[in-house]
């Protein structure tokens, strides 16, 4: 299936928009679970999947169903891809990075540490090569993979201390998904794995220093500020995290071209439909926190700096024993540095001087 098709097919949208197109209604009726990676409340991110799924029963005029599950539902929130890739499920939602302990290379349809940010990122899958080649590697585990959510540039996470330089890190317990913790663990770091939902009391009990988690609005919900003081940014682990569709290759293989279509329109709209609901809501959430006394604080230069190269002396080591990590990663840097060429004549400046006015 042709990368691009996801652009092209979302027209599919408005032609159905009134009512099932022919070719739609005589199709078979299909009942298909959806198993999210998050929970219930993040209307957000597990929003994005009920986008999805009312988009595909909508375009579809009710013969193609998903019924959506919160993470523990029906699986817990780390076994989505094993579950698809068994046929447990035909479909999860889910943030790729959770399984980079199978393979890293996971991390590069999500993103890595100082990676592409959601625009970069949503261009190297829709128009580079992105989609062509995480489709390659994701058939390795039986999985159709379509982009579905954006959350933009994430905060850099909630601490019960301050971080005034590198030397604060040693030590530190820190709950960071994906590959972040990685970067961070030669630095003195000790990551913590702990799923959204239970980090509220990871925090309150002290079980960890700090956590991550996205940004201001979900942070909001989970009432981070109440147990950490310090708000720090940017989450330069997540630059741009995209979270996607994850679909068993014989389920998606036995569809029609027409529903086919529609999962891809549905896609499109629920991707599109995760960063619009950040970037309103994230800005008005963010007063909230300050109101309510969260502190907010730049990471100090020397850990983004030292950070960064930890970073890049990774993905070196990864590139010489990782021919899935080489093959990818190759093209992923070419397109990232022509994008941050580009980024920094236009866009950059830009943002620089609207942010600088008084407005």
């Amino acid at each position: 299936m042709d990368r691009r098709s996801i652009i092209k097919n979302a027209g599919i949208a408005g032609i159905l928009a009134a009512g099932a197109a022919p070719a739609v209604h005589a199709q078979a009726t299909i009942r298909w679970r959806l198993s999210s990676s998050f929970p219930k409340p993040l209307d957000t991110l597990y929003g994005s999947a009920e986008v999805f799924a009312k988009a595909v029963k909508n375009m579809s005029g009710g013969k193609f169903e998903i019924s959506t599950h919160a993470a523990g539902e029906i699986m817990p929130a780390m076994s989505n891809l094993d579950a698809v890739q068994q046929g447990s499920i035909e479909i999860a939602h889910t943030a790729a990075y959770y399984f980079f302990g199978k393979d890293p290379t996971f991390a590069l349809g999500c993103i890595i540490p100082f990676g592409l940010n959601s625009r970069q990122m949503t261009a190297w899958m829709l128009e580079g090569n992105g989609m062509k080649l995480m489709r390659e590697f994701y058939a390795k585990y039986n999985i159709v993979n379509f982009p579905c959510g954006n959350t933009g540039a994430q905060m850099g996470g909630w601490f019960r201390k301050e971080i005034k330089s590198i030397a604060d890190l040693k030590g530190l317990k820190f709950r960071i998904g994906g590959f972040g913790g990685k970067i961070l663990e030669p630095l003195g770091v000790i990551p913590q794995s702990i799923p959204g939902g239970d980090i509220y009391p990871a925090l309150e009990k002290g079980t960890v220093d700090g956590a991550e988690w996205v940004g201001p609005y979900d942070d909001l919900k989970l009432g981070l500020n109440k147990v950490a003081p310090y708000y720090y940014y940017p989450g330069f682990w997540e630059g741009g995290t995209q979270c996607d569709l994850m679909i068993n290759d014989k389920a998606f293989n036995s569809l029609s071209p027409e529903y086919k279509a529609i999962l891809e329109a549905a896609a499109s709209q629920a991707h599109l439909d995760m960063q619009a609901k950040y970037d309103a809501k994230n800005p008005g959430a963010l007063k909230q926190l300050v109101g309510s006394g969260a502190k907010l604080r730049e990471f100090p230069k020397d850990v983004m700096t030292e950070s960064f190269k930890s970073a890049m002396k990774i993905y070196d080591e990864l590139s010489s024993t990782n021919e899935n990590w080489k093959k990818i990663y190759g093209d992923y840097t070419k397109f990232r540095a022509d994008q941050n060429l580009w980024f920094r004549f236009a866009e950059a400046k830009y943002d620089d001087f609207m942010q600088a006015q008084k407005l």
